[in-house]
């Protein structure tokens, strides 16, 4: 009979937790992010968003809207902060010198991999995102796999960038483009076929599999197969409307922005990026550049500065970027990430 009624009482106890989270007032949340829906991060989010559903036993409705329905790719950390969107997913880099420390990670050099990378990335920033991006409320963070160099003209070593005009992934590439004697375009990803096709770049840095998805593999010839550089990004939720949620409801939220969430999404991304390069090998017209040992030493050796450089941005803000530097590599060899 105790066991029972022990029984009996997990059951009601059960049900009454469920109850709770099913009773919560429906919300439906407005994700805005910038890239195609045949991108692999559409589906990525589409699951996230569908497992966010089910949690909340349906109380929690995620939309989502791609290319730049909300919104231009550089405007979406303020999207966030200004409630255009509830949720956006945002790339820091495209806006230099506002967040110095996530900065780190598109130093060359460091993250070997997106998957666990992106665990890697959410783990360390979380201690740092409260202050770094105070205007939202963070969820989660990601990388997309290495990138490279890929340009209508060649590029073999580091002084081959001279006088040319790329578009640049981050500020911190654009300062490795300047400090070999090339000149910096800013344009989004949606944006960049446009600026090489018109002349306005001669370069870009991107990655293999997005080349095709935005039509760059039509105007540049030259590829650069050496794995030099991550592209963080964060999703980031309106601080307003995250607090406006039920305590269930706000759960279900922080059980979705997790390192294992931040993987899971960068995963399918990964793969399409990595994938990319392969279709690339079997395209005509186009120039794979393998560079020697000793030019791969050239490049680290006219990176090694960026370090530098981001230290000096984080102590303007009153960071130890000793301390932050230690523990990012630490985060990247606990996931296997490390390069």
């Amino acid at each position: 009979m105790k066991r029972l009624i022990a029984v009996a009482g997990a059951i009601l106890f059960a049900l009454a937790s469920a109850g709770a989270s099913a009773a919560d007032a429906p919300v439906t949340l407005r994700l805005s992010h910038w890239v195609p829906p045949s991108h692999p991060l559409q589906a990525a989010l589409v699951a996230w968003a569908k497992s966010i559903n089910e949690e909340s036993h349906g109380s929690i409705t995620i939309t989502i809207f791609p290319a730049q329905q909300l919104g231009k790719a550089f405007d979406h950390y303020d999207m966030a902060r200004d409630g255009i969107a509830d949720i956006t997913d945002v790339s820091p880099g495209y806006q230099p010198g506002r967040f110095p420390i996530i900065a780190l990670g598109s130093v060359p050099f460091l993250v070997a991999n997106a998957k666990g990378g992106s665990a890697a990335l959410d783990e360390w920033y979380r201690k740092y995102a409260p202050v770094e991006m105070k205007d939202v409320h963070f969820c989660s963070a990601h990388f997309h796999d290495p990138g490279t160099f890929h340009s209508t003209k060649a590029i073999a070593v580091p002084t081959d960038v001279h006088g040319l005009k790329v578009r640049v992934a981050t500020d911190t590439i654009g300062r490795l483009v300047v400090s070999l004697g090339g000149t910096t375009v800013n344009a989004a990803a949606p944006e960049a076929r446009d600026v090489i096709a018109r002349g306005v770049a001669d370069a870009i840095t991107f990655p293999w599999g997005s080349l095709f998805l935005f039509g760059i593999d039509k105007v540049v010839k030259y590829h650069l197969d050496m794995p030099l550089y991550v592209t963080p990004f964060v999703d980031v939720i309106n601080k307003a409307k995250y607090e406006s949620l039920s305590p269930a409801q706000k759960k279900v939220i922080d059980d979705h922005c997790t390192p294992e969430w931040a993987e899971r999404i960068a995963s399918p991304w990964a793969d399409f990026e990595a994938a990319g390069r392969t279709k690339m090998k079997a395209e005509p017209g186009h120039v794979f550049i393998e560079p020697t040992s000793a030019q791969v030493a050239e490049w680290r050796k006219a990176a090694a500065p960026l370090t530098a450089a981001w230290a000096a941005d984080v102590r303007k803000v009153g960071g130890n970027p000793d301390e932050i530097f230690a523990e990012f590599e630490a985060a990247l060899k606990r996931h296997g990430a490390a390069y």
